[in-house]
């Protein structure tokens, strides 16, 4: 199966209504830095949370570099989701200067 990519040039700069950008990262990764408007489902937690994710919607998932963001996208595909995998993830996300939050201090990607 072919997972749907995206880079981050084509994620718009605010997201439009029916996009959700869901952050699959543990959770000291998130606390260092991350997406103001991103909604925290570690890896691990999504087969128990999926439905805290919106099937009426595009979903966009990141994580560090997109590996594990890819094997989520994958997962979503298969139960009816239309996600897309944001390729180079946050890393790619703080290079390209997009605003970035964190928990305490200067947000940066654990």
């Amino acid at each position: 199966m072919s997972i749907p990519t995206i880079t981050i040039d084509q994620v718009p700069a605010d997201l439009p209504a029916g996009v959700t950008l869901i952050d699959v990262r543990e959770p000291v990764e998130w606390a260092h830095g991350h997406a103001p408007d991103a909604v925290h489902i570690p890896m691990n937690e999504i087969p128990e949370r999926i439905a805290e994710i919106p099937q009426d919607g595009q979903v966009l998932v990141v994580c560090k570099v997109g590996g594990r963001s890819g094997q989520v996208v994958g997962y979503l595909v298969q139960n009816g989701y239309d996600a897309v995998n944001i390729d180079g993830g946050m890393l790619e996300w703080q290079a390209a200067g997009r605003p970035m939050v964190a928990d305490a201090g200067e947000p940066t990607v654990f």
